[in-house]
């Protein structure tokens, strides 16, 4: 089967067909041609606006960056046309929400695709790139979920959102609407779900790719006892962590990607996970292990869903995408076969085709019933 192929199923294929034969969106589509290949030349980590800082509930600064849509530059006359398709809102504002040790640079390739084209908002999670660190105490699914209302309130304070978070993004995305219901449909008019599962992980997929290879084995069995410990020396795992870089970058091929990707994507990979102090990495480990809120994704059904996964992803497997699925009443499914975790870096362009279908059908109300 083509590395290449993609599969898509759901009830909203039929509406969204209708919705992408709209002027609009034939001049993003071709619009997008362009920054798809300004994403691959620009290099990883260079795509900045000025910041701003929000400050969570309990005290941590967020790091927040928010592409605005520049008036004086050509392809926002494709831009006004999408924001204005059916005299729906002025604007949409997209929120990326990143995953596990990585950072906003993870959503490289879209923002690239969107920028002057769609305003979007990218910050790093507590803990996590740009952002302060978080107690244990705070390090939960649920303050993630709260920490995202605040990054809304602030950088998106009106017109309608669409929200899009890969792996503990996502995760991020569900613990939001499990808190806060009321801006589905209200607020939040469409939601992204990749590579992310409400619940049922295998949590020794989460933390082998996080270790040297000689420590990482034997602890498989007792994974959450080993992270316990280790945590207690966490200085010490991060000095073999470093050491151990080759080894940790064939880990990261195998277990980010399904198959062959550029060098680049590896290295600019492993950057991150390597930037995360394994402390942040014990911190975290409790949320996967205890995740349980497939009960708050139906709440989903009521807006535009896209769920998208690579069909050889080590860490959330496809097997949890299809569960989402089936519990997001209306909801579409991309399944992009072979490809790994990292499915927005590895099959870029069909991630974000698909995410232009999803804010098409978030912002014209193409949805079927």
């Amino acid at each position: 089967m083509s590395r290449t192929r993609r599969r898509v199923v759901g009830s909203l294929a039929g509406a969204l067909g209708v919705a992408a034969a709209g002027s609009a969106v034939g001049i993003l589509r071709q619009q997008r041609s362009i920054s798809r290949r300004a994403g691959e030349d620009v290099a990883f980590g260079s795509l900045r606006s000025e910041p701003i800082t929000v400050v969570a509930d309990d005290g941590v600064p967020l790091h927040v960056e928010i592409d605005e849509v520049d008036d004086s530059h050509a392809m926002d006359r494709a831009g006004r046309l999408f924001r204005r398709v059916r005299g729906g809102p002025p604007e949409v504002t997209v929120v990326f929400v990143h995953g596990f040790c990585l950072n906003l640079d993870c959503w490289h390739f879209q923002r690239a695709a969107y920028r002057n084209l769609v305003r979007t908002v990218f910050y790093d999670q507590r803990s996590h790139g740009r952002s302060g660190r978080s107690d244990r105490e705070h390090s939960t699914v649920e303050q993630l979920g709260r920490d995202l209302r605040t990054v809304l309130d602030a950088a998106a304070p009106e017109g309608p959102v669409v929200l899009v978070g890969h792996s503990m993004g996502g995760m991020s995305i569900i613990a939001l609407v499990e808190q806060y219901p009321e801006l589905i449909g209200d607020r939040v008019v469409g939601v992204g779900l990749i590579s992310t599962t409400a619940g049922g992980l295998d949590v020794s997929r989460m933390i082998l790719p996080m270790l040297p290879a000689r420590l990482s084995g034997p602890f498989t069995p007792f994974t959450q006892r080993a992270v316990r410990t280790l945590h207690r020396g966490h200085r010490v795992v991060d000095g073999v962590r470093r050491m151990g870089r080759g080894i940790a970058t064939v880990a990261t091929d195998r277990y980010a990607f399904g198959g062959d990707v550029p060098q680049g994507y590896v290295e600019f990979t492993d950057e991150m996970l390597s930037a995360t102090p394994f402390e942040v990495i014990a911190d975290f480990f409790p949320l996967f292990s205890g995740l349980d809120k497939f009960h708050a994704v139906e709440a989903l059904g009521t807006v535009a869903t896209s769920v998208i996964c690579g069909t050889s992803d080590k860490l959330t497997s496809i097997g949890h995408s299809r569960k989402l699925h089936a519990r997001i009443p209306g909801s579409r499914l991309l399944e992009c076969d072979g490809a790994g975790h990292l499915v927005m870096f590895e099959r870029h362009d069909l991630v974000s085709s698909e995410l232009d279908q999803l804010i098409t059908a978030a912002t014209t109300g193409a949805r079927s019933r």
